[in-house]
């Protein structure tokens, strides 16, 4: 039998369910770190973000939890994309967007990043009273609309959020200059930095994990050779192998990375976000000067 065919008015109905399904689908929740490190949830489509951080949408696919992506740092004109292990971010030059996650390791590493992003603001703070120059960078995106509009205060400035920070979080985040002076590390590095904690870290972790179950079962199998000890054995080396792998990944695309001057430049978005701001700046100088040069009224006032 043939399906009956339904009125106009329940076809307008099925496809503005479809796009409503659509539209829900694309729209995501990120956690936003900014430069003053208080986190907050934003609820934002894969459009909304490509505008707000200048990426294409083959660069968004690297973060998709359902799609398998080797290790990869992009950096592109306004944002780095960081697909390292179970880290997944987008950085710019003033924030940290992250797919959000309810993996305890993803609030670990929230903490990590807004303890370094904190320590920083408060050594650009201490930098500003001594040279009476200030280095905070002012977001040059508009940040999209949220419907949630909650924040999280995940890490507090509290004696007590101090002394629970992880080692990478009390790193120091000043670089020694060759005048012998002193800098604050642009925000897109130290964000960068945390991300690549982050990978080592849980590599370490899985790698101090599985020594400690291979031990006992090689003295098992060594004063029992058995078909039960064979196999635990031989599932602990496959693990060890897949580990291998990611850490080949990982240092490959590092090693890959430094070894190219053009990518490592691109990841400086500070400076180039400075260099547009100049360029803006001198452009509108050279149109006020050529308006003025070219207005009547101010040549008779001249004459």
């Amino acid at each position: 039998m043939r399906p009956t065919a339904t009125g106009p008015g329940g076809g307008v109905v099925r496809r503005k369910a479809g796009a409503a399904a659509a539209a829900a689908a694309a729209s995501r929740e990120w956690l936003v770190v900014p430069a003053s490190g208080r986190a907050r949830v934003e609820e934002a489509g894969k459009h909304a973000v490509m505008a707000r951080t200048g990426l294409p949408a083959r660069d968004l696919r690297v973060l998709d939890p359902l799609l398998s992506y080797p290790s990869t740092i992009l950096g592109r004109e306004r944002a780095i994309v960081v697909n390292l292990e179970r880290v997944k971010a987008v950085i710019t030059a003033a924030e940290v967007l992250l797919p959000n996650s309810k993996d305890p390791d993803f609030a670990r590493f929230v903490r990590d990043l807004q303890a370094r992003v904190l320590t920083s603001a408060d050594q650009a703070a201490e930098f500003t009273d001594m040279d009476g120059e200030s280095s905070a960078i002012a977001s040059p995106f508009p940040a999209p609309s949220s419907s949630k509009g909650h924040e999280l205060e995940m890490a507090k400035r509290t004696p007590n959020a101090v002394g629970e920070m992880t080692h990478s979080s009390s790193v120091p985040t000043l670089t020694a200059m060759k005048d012998g002076s002193t800098k604050v590390l642009p925000f897109e590095f130290r964000a960068l930095e945390v991300c690549l904690e982050s990978a080592c870290r849980s590599l370490e972790e899985e790698t101090v994990t599985l020594e400690k179950e291979a031990y006992p079962a090689l003295d098992e199998l060594t004063s029992k050779i058995s078909t039960l000890n064979l196999e635990r054995v031989r599932q602990i080396k496959s693990r060890l192998v897949a580990i291998s792998g990611r850490v080949q990944k990982v240092r490959d695309e590092l090693e890959h990375l430094l070894d190219d001057e053009m990518d490592m430049a691109e990841m400086y978005l500070t400076e180039k976000l400075a260099r547009e701001d100049i360029s803006e700046t001198s452009s509108r100088v050279e149109v006020d000067d050529h308006d003025h040069d070219h207005d009547p009224s101010q040549l008779e006032e001249d004459m």
